[in-house]
């Protein structure tokens, strides 16, 4: 089983999001549940845990930690990710996803569509730089690593 059956996210001490941080965030949550490919790869011959996996995202002395149990709760994995190789495409994400938001209430479909499209790029690239980061500690698929981008953002957003 090469999977996450649970995610959450360690934001209690971060503010509360905007209520399209927060549709984001559900959106993301439920789509990744759903489908998924999470591969823990064995380690210095090691043994490595079945999933399904238990995922904990947080950020913790400004490092995105992934806290990895397997069903029976015990630990599968923990690591550490430098936060600063995501810190641009994370700005760029969140002024664009701004301009996407403002653009659906008062622009038409088509100057919607251009700022979506670029949207995506972005995502797209975060999603990219994450696979890269997780190499040789954990293998996601493209649409894992959408939707993990997305909950990194949320992260980000208060932090």
């Amino acid at each position: 089983m090469t999977r996450i059956a649970q995610i959450t996210l360690d934001d209690a001490n971060l503010p509360a999001p905007t209520p399209e941080i927060e549709q984001e965030r559900k959106v993301a949550m439920f789509d990744l549940l759903e489908d998924n490919t999470f591969v823990l790869p064995a380690r210095d011959g090691r043994a490595v845990p079945e999933g399904p996996y238990s995922v904990s995202l947080s950020i913790r002395d400004k490092r995105l930690v992934f806290d990895v149990q397997t069903e029976a709760a015990e630990k599968a994995a923990e690591f550490h990710l430098s936060l600063g190789p995501f810190r641009q495409v994370v700005k760029d994400y969140f002024q664009i996803c701004e301009s996407y938001f403002e653009a659906v209430k008062k622009l038409p479909p088509s100057q919607i569509e251009t700022i979506d499209m670029a949207r995506r790029g972005i995502h797209n690239e975060g999603s990219r730089v994450l696979q890269e980061r997780l190499e040789g500690k954990a293998e996601v698929d493209t649409d894992t690593a959408r939707r993990l981008f997305t909950l990194i953002c949320v992260l980000h957003f208060g932090g």
